[in-house]
């Protein structure tokens, strides 16, 4: 078993490889353990802000829990700034991404606290096995020659495009159809981004990025939950 470890490890991740593969075996190791981390730090906060009712109820009904909200959902962009800067300066790339990490928990806490168990239930199953299956496939295509480094410009419109679309949506409401919408379509592109952003991370990340590869996947797969849970909690109210 060991040997066999020895010898996948020194396969090529893909054709025309010139680096060392047990290094960038290494790398990805590495990206997966600090996402797994970030999820996992994620799961406790949003239980948390779920299971402690005063949390939800104070973001609901009062002004003051309004603008603290509002603030909440910037805040990761804020800190994502000194992340840049930093994100080679050990250990405060680590705290930096903590922070982020926690900052960005707390608003999708409070997005799970009002929506059913059962909805949430199934929007983390079915995250799970579309991130679980994509990944799969990108290292198996990836293993055969594919290249998905085409895909940066139409993702980058398309999230354009899904901007813009949830702008129009906070000033003219279209209702549950286009909330469904928008989910199927979010959903879709952030398929997208998991194979791009794991091909990249298989091809291309150098190995002092692993940071902004880690935060790459965490926001891929957080988005990719919260475009599944719109969907079947707008489902779920018809």
């Amino acid at each position: 078993m060991w040997k066999d470890d020895i010898e996948s490890a020194s396969r090529p991740l893909y054709p025309m490889m010139l680096e060392s593969p047990e290094l960038r075996w290494s790398f990805i190791r590495k990206i997966y353990g600090i996402v797994s981390i970030q999820l996992f730090l994620t799961i406790v906060v949003a239980s948390v802000v779920v299971t402690v009712h005063p949390i939800s109820h104070f973001f609901a009904t009062t002004r003051v829990g309004l603008a603290i909200y509002i603030v909440l959902i910037i805040a990761p962009f804020i800190v994502l700034c000194p992340l840049h800067s930093y994100y080679k300066r050990h250990p405060l790339n680590y705290f930096l991404l903590g922070l982020f990490t926690v900052t960005l928990a707390f608003p999708v806490g409070l997005t799970c606290a009002y929506t059913s168990g059962k909805v949430i239930l199934e929007a983390v199953i079915l995250t799970a096995v579309v991130v679980i299956s994509l990944t799969l496939y990108t290292f198996w295509a990836a293993r055969r020659g594919q290249d998905f480094n085409f895909l940066g410009p139409f993702l980058f419109g398309a999230i354009i495009v899904l901007l813009l679309f949830s702008v129009i949506q906070i000033f003219f409401p279209l209702g549950k159809i286009s909330v469904m919408i928008y989910g199927g379509l979010a959903s879709i592109i952030f398929c997208g981004y998991i194979i791009y952003d794991t091909d990249n991370l298989i091809k291309r990340y150098k190995y002092d990025e692993y940071i902004w590869a880690a935060v790459a996947l965490y926001l891929d797969v957080i988005n990719l939950f919260l475009s599944l849970l719109n969907i079947l909690r707008a489902a779920d109210r018809q």
